[in-house]
């Protein structure tokens, strides 16, 4: 599997499910709706239905002070996302566009900045890719 869409699966599923519990809700649940709506229609209105009760579960789970219902909810949706970007990797792009949307409603700082770095190379070539500072001395 791409590292890349399990990657970006993994983002969105613990997206989706942090803004469960915000004001942002809304914004989460159409966004990920429309991008149903657009790459598999016919599953756009029960992903809509999964979503409201998955957040309804997560609500009554802290409720009762269950930790773990938000982990397995944040697996169930990384692994429906992934599995959703293996079926139409088109929609890669609609996704993280979605996110970016989304991402500044995120409560607080829940994750660190992130740098996306992506390479190809054929034949007998060199990628040298950093984050930061990189000293190279080829001779």
């Amino acid at each position: 599997m791409d590292p890349e869409i399990a990657a970006l699966a993994g983002t969105a599923g613990t997206t989706v499910v942090t803004l469960m519990v915000t004001n942002a809700w809304e914004s989460a649940r159409d966004g990920m709706v429309a991008l149903w709506r657009r790459f598999q229609p016919a599953r756009a209105e029960s992903i809509g239905e999964e979503l409201e009760a998955g957040r309804a579960d997560l609500l009554l789970a802290r409720q009762a002070g269950d930790a773990d219902s938000e982990a397995e909810l944040t697996v169930e949706w990384q692994g429906r996302l992934r599995r959703f970007l293996l079926a139409r990797p088109e929609a890669a792009e609609e996704l993280r566009r979605v996110l970016d949307e989304l991402t500044p409603q995120l409560p607080g700082d829940t994750a660190p900045e992130q740098i996306r770095m992506e390479a190809r190379a054929s034949g007998s070539v060199r990628i040298y890719q950093a984050g930061r500072d990189q000293h190279i001395t080829d001779r």
